[in-house]
């Protein structure tokens, strides 16, 4: 089994970020007053709003961890957890009850995906952080899936910083992803915990665990200054909110992902062809490694990411005119059907 994380790939730098607030109807801690939970009482309260998830590609298995939002079985996680995920299961840590998850709708930029646990009912749920009240100094619990065990796990430290701009990198293929006004703390979070809830003193949720240099490895030294980071509460559910309300942008794909069945590279005339995956909708109208996508949609192709933003707004079933340019030069048009493919 691969346990999902992101690893830290370079330093953080500062940015002036404000998160933006959270507008979703889900449980909220009162302004006042606040009662400080001993560590036992915070485990009390969290780990029954925690569900372990199993992401499976079909060659490997990544474990992670949800936060349940709602009693039917909404569950807030990040999104390199499921990525490339065919099918996803989650055990909840307060009964043990097991289910399948589908995918609602993520955001790769921010790292956040939703999902809906299918027949799930009277779940506990978090509690959530109205909005970015985390202080420098506060100290916090991360709770989560640690190394991919099953079962709930908790560390404590301090928030160290705020706002801070990180290029995380994936340990299940090494992809690199530049993730923005995160919230440091000294906690060593393990591969695994992403996904899981950062809480503060009360057992509200103030962060989303993402990325960390603890190693799930126990023969690799611990590091002598844990660093990890999270993503505010109020960033993630403004991007829920957006996925349960349905409404796709250049980043959030809403629902089942398109698959075309190619990857892509930056080409002077568009997006370059570097691989076409066998029996894919790319594969079947012949296009080959080498070529360059010039038009999709519709819409003039200049980068790899007008296609990515462009297959972010489909889904499988969706018929699109696609126009390439082969290595000598010829010009293509044909219609293809996309297929469904698992999320990325």
């Amino acid at each position: 089994m691969v346990i999902g994380a992101l690893v830290l790939s370079s330093p953080q730098v500062h940015e002036s970020i404000s998160p933006p607030t959270a507008q979703a109807p889900y449980s909220t801690a009162p302004a006042e007053p606040q009662i400080v939970l001993t560590p036992e009482e915070i485990e009390a309260r969290v780990i029954p709003t925690v569900v372990a998830l199993v992401a499976d590609t079909g060659l490997v298995e990544t474990a992670g961890t949800g936060i349940v939002l709602t009693p039917d079985g909404v569950v807030l996680t990040s999104q390199h957890v499921i990525d490339g995920a065919l099918d996803i299961t989650a055990v909840s840590l307060g009964t043990g009850a097991q289910y399948v998850a589908d995918v609602l709708g993520y955001d790769s930029s921010r790292d956040i995906a939703v999902l809906q646990l299918r027949g799930a009912r009277d779940l506990a749920s978090a509690t959530l952080a109205e909005d970015s009240t985390v202080r420098i100094g506060d100290p916090v619990i991360a709770v989560g899936n640690a190394d991919g065990g099953g079962m709930p796990m908790t560390t404590g430290g301090f928030v160290t910083d705020l706002r801070q701009t990180i290029t995380a990198r994936s340990s299940t293929d090494g992809s690199l992803n530049r993730l923005d006004g995160m919230i440091e703390i000294d906690a060593p979070v393990r591969p695994g915990d992403s996904g899981g809830p950062l809480v503060d003193v009360t057992a509200t949720v103030v962060g989303v665990n993402t990325a960390g240099n603890a190693s799930s490895d126990p023969s690799e030294p611990a590091p002598a200054q844990p660093r990890s980071f999270a993503v505010p509460i109020a960033t993630a559910m403004t991007i829920v909110d957006q996925i349960r309300a349905g409404r796709t942008s250049a980043t959030v794909h809403i629902g089942d992902t398109a698959l075309l069945g190619l990857s892509v590279t930056n080409h002077a005339r568009g997006a370059e062809v570097l691989w076409v995956s066998l029996g894919t909708p790319a594969d079947d109208a012949g296009i080959q490694i080498g070529d360059v996508i010039t038009d999709f949609a519709g819409v003039p192709i200049r980068s790899p990411d007008d296609l990515r933003e462009l297959m972010i707004a489909h889904h499988p079933g969706d018929t699109v005119e696609v126009h390439w340019i082969d290595e000598a030069g010829r010009q293509h048009t044909t219609t293809i059907t996309l297929e469904e493919g698992p999320p990325r």
